[in-house]
């Protein structure tokens, strides 16, 4: 899948989290026809945001991370702040509403 760099573990996801002071994740699943849709719509916007260090990985190869972030359903796009959710937008997208939060976030991080 094109895209985010692709996180091989659960561990990995965790410490990009705990790396990074603003730090998304992209979960999907290789069979999710939507997940596929989503992801080249959502890419050029978090990627205006040099400041976001995204990750993206596969829930049904790794079922753990469902646990972990506690995801029911796919695509979920999360977004971290120094370690703490504080964005989710899951199943259907809105390049415009993800784009607004984006915005609010980033530009209150840099105060």
């Amino acid at each position: 899948m094109d895209g985010f760099k692709e996180a091989q573990s659960l561990e990995e996801l965790q410490d990009h989290v705990k790396e990074n002071e603003l730090a998304l994740l992209y979960l999907y699943g290789e069979n999710c026809s939507v997940c596929h849709a989503v992801l080249p719509q959502i890419k050029p916007i978090v990627e205006s945001y040099p400041e976001i260090s995204s990750l993206q990985a596969d829930v049904q190869n790794l079922p753990e991370i469902a646990g972990e972030y506690t995801v029911f359903t796919i695509p979920v796009v999360l977004l971290f702040v120094d370690g703490r959710e504080v964005m989710r937008f899951a199943r259907f997208i809105e390049k415009n509403k993800l784009n607004e939060q984006l915005e609010k976030i980033t530009s209150a991080l840099k105060g």
